[in-house]
């Protein structure tokens, strides 16, 4: 099981906002565990924080804004987007002003700060949102739309089109995020120049210029008008006949807009909470179909609070029934663990295959058979004594006993046929043979029980 992380230490880099034009510096700190990504305006009285997710965006327009109670920081996906691609959990992120500094216009100068000092590994086991089922999102008006599929870790596939000589199409993909640092994350934002006097009307862009992003001009227009535009983003003057990129610095890849985009995407999704695991696939993305599908993942992750395990039948036990008669003294009738098909350090996830003829069905009840909820409870307590069980020597000397039980909540009936997954996790370290626990029944994706345990372990007489 993967860990939390977060930073070795912290690190600061200044420049300007692209539209405010101020002057701002940005610093990332480590953070504790479960603390998760947070924003704190010190330029504020009380320096005031945000929790960075999907749910306090405000607004879109070129570029991701969070707010919360009159607070807002703007410009945030790409020092998100690095934190993101390179598995940090917890970051607490101090900003001088209302928005991060764009520096070059993409996440490299954050990459480059986080390689420097580097990550460290915390206790906590890293919580992923896994993606079970094809999930799709269209935004009808502008032709934007995102699917995510089920995979193994996180990848994406971008599609980007515009009614443009210059980048009619183009396509970008990621499949491994160890390629982010070299193949994404110097990708620089980019503006076409019809849309910067609109832009600058919206009072946005005031430090937008040549170094800090790429300017595209398809359209041709006269000559003054273009000066015009010159003078007040305060650049050189160009020759309105010739059609191209305007920039300092020559394009990374021939198709660094498309990189870019998927740059956004991975910031806008670093919004969601959890990291992911499944394939995006966006065509015609952009900041605001991304928070959109952002906070649709997020309702989906409150309606299931706690994710099942994944069970594949095809894959052998890490504990068939024989070892488990080693280690728990229980026998039939009261045996309700059938597998354990994982364990680690602080957690075991445990299985059992309700039979139409287990012995209690006659008496509960004999017209609507359901398993009995203190059995439910039972079948969790064996399954997280074999976690304390398996951690010790000469475990068939050691039995395990309640001594408490809270929080007990019975969602859905189980009946014959029904498959019981179990997930329990220790709440804390084991003190003086003294354990705590969380525990979890499922029946498909569904929680059907929980509750919480603590118990000891003794030695038999």
């Amino acid at each position: 099981m993967l860990k939390q992380r977060t930073l070795k230490e912290s690190f600061s880099l200044r420049g300007k906002g692209l539209h405010t034009g101020l002057d701002l510096t940005v610093t990332f700190n480590p953070a504790p565990e479960n603390h998760g990504y947070k924003i704190q305006r010190i330029d504020l009285e009380g320096q005031p924080i945000i929790d960075a997710v999907a749910d306090h965006v405000i607004e879109t327009t070129r570029g991701t804004v969070l707010g919360k109670d009159n607070i807002k920081v703007s410009t945030v996906e790409h020092g998100l987007a690095a934190l993101y691609a390179t598995g940090i959990d917890n970051c607490l992120i101090q900003v001088s002003g209302p928005e991060f500094p764009i520096l070059d216009g993409s996440s490299s100068q954050y990459m480059e700060e986080i390689e420097r000092i580097g990550t460290v590994e915390q206790t906590a086991i890293k919580d992923f949102y896994i993606i079970r089922k094809k999930i799709e999102f269209t935004d009808e008006n502008t032709g934007s739309s995102i699917i995510v599929l089920p995979d193994d870790q996180f990848s994406i596939d971008v599609h980007i089109s515009y009614d443009s000589s210059i980048i009619p199409n183009q396509y970008a993909s990621l499949d491994n995020m160890g390629d982010f640092p070299k193949e994404v994350a110097g990708a620089r934002t980019f503006v076409f120049v019809r849309e910067i006097e609109p832009l600058l009307n919206a009072n946005l862009i005031k430090g937008g210029d040549l170094d800090n992003a790429i300017v595209i001009y398809e359209r041709p227009m006269k000559q003054a008008k273009l000066d015009q535009l010159a003078d007040i983003m305060k650049v050189d003057h160009h020759d309105a006949t010739e059609l191209g990129y305007l920039n300092h610095k020559p394009l990374v890849w021939s198709n660094e807009p498309a990189r870019h985009k998927l740059l956004d995407i991975i910031g806008d999704m670093a919004l969601i909470g959890k990291p992911i695991k499944g394939r995006i696939i966006a065509n015609r993305p952009g900041h605001t179909i991304n928070n959109k599908f952002a906070r649709a993942v997020r309702k989906e992750m409150r309606l299931h609070e706690v994710q099942a395990p994944i069970y594949d039948c095809n894959q052998p036990p890490v504990m068939d029934v024989n070892r488990i008669r080693q280690l728990l003294p229980h026998r039939y009738p009261m045996l309700l663990v059938d597998k354990i098909i994982e364990i680690g350090p602080k957690h075991i996830i445990g299985l059992k295959n309700v039979s139409g003829n287990e012995p209690f069905f006659a008496g509960h009840f004999p017209k609507e058979p359901i398993m009995p909820g203190v059995l439910l409870v039972e079948a969790m307590a064996q399954t997280g004594g074999l976690l304390v069980l398996n951690s010790v020597e000469e475990p068939e000397r050691y039995s395990t006993y309640f001594m408490k039980i809270d929080n007990v909540k019975f969602r859905q009936k189980v009946v014959p046929g029904d498959t019981l997954l179990f997930r329990l996790e220790l709440l804390a370290p084991i003190r003086r043979g003294i354990s705590t626990m969380k525990g979890y029944v499922f029946v498909g994706e569904r929680i059907v029980c929980e509750a919480e345990f603590m118990a000891q372990i003794t030695k038999n007489k």
